[in-house]
Parts: structure tokens; C-alpha cells; sequence
């Protein structure tokens, strides 16, 4: 059974950081591409970011370009997002999710991430 596990959300004043982290179980991780996504308040799901199944590729949305980090650690089956910077605009919840886009596999239940003064 796949598994996603998220944690490190929480409450961030604007301009602050936080690391995201996804515990991964039940499947080949390494052989994965791998991504974040993320769901505002009341709007729809919106791919954030993706990372090759080697680490070597990895691509952003334009919004979150230069501020978040995608990193993974194959050994670990572990999947990371820095997120520095932050913004209101920012406030989602975010999810783990299989694929490069995030699309077709599956997702984990998500850690929310506040950013409010």
C-alpha cells in the first residue's frame, strides 16, 4: 500500500520559512518522479513543484520560482520543500504526491501551511 506522509506545516509570519517533509512507504520510491502540490483556501489544487526520480531535474511553478526548494533523499524515501520567503498568498494546504506533475498517482493527506501576520 503506498504511503505519503507530510509534516512540518504550521503557522509563519510573512517573509518566514519553513521545511516541508514527506515520509514515503509501499512503493519503489527511487523510481519515482515526485512533486508538490497544494490547495488555497476554497480554490483548487495547484501544482507547486517536481523533482526528477534521480534529483537531477526539477521545475517550479512561476509564483514560487527562487523562493521554494525541492529536494529528495532516495536512501531515506524522503521528499523535501523548502519554503523561504513566504507569503500570505502562500496559505495551503500541501501535498505530497507521485509523478512529476503530481498526476495519476497517489497523495498524501496533506500538512497545512498559514502564513499570516
Amino acid at each position: 500500500e503506498v504511503q505519503l506522509v507530510e509534516s512540518g506545516g504550521g503557522l509563519v509570519q510573512p517573509g518566514g520559512s519553513l521545511r516541508l517533509s514527506c515520509a514515503a512507504s509501499g512503493f519503489t520510491f527511487s523510481t519515482y518522479g515526485m512533486s508538490w502540490v497544494r490547495q488555497p483556501p476554497g480554490k483548487g489544487l495547484e501544482w507547486v513543484s517536481g523533482i526528477g526520480s534521480g534529483g537531477g531535474t526539477t521545475r517550479y511553478v512561476d509564483s514560487v520560482k527562487g523562493r521554494f526548494t525541492i529536494s529528495r533523499d532516495n536512501a531515506k524515501n524522503a521528499l523535501y520543500l523548502q519554503l523561504n520567503s513566504l507569503k500570505t498568498e502562500d496559505t495551503a494546504m500541501y501535498y505530497c504526491a507521485q509523478g512529476f506533475y503530481g498526476t495519476g498517482g497517489s497523495r498524501g493527506q496533506g500538512t497545512q501551511v498559514t502564513v499570516s501576520s
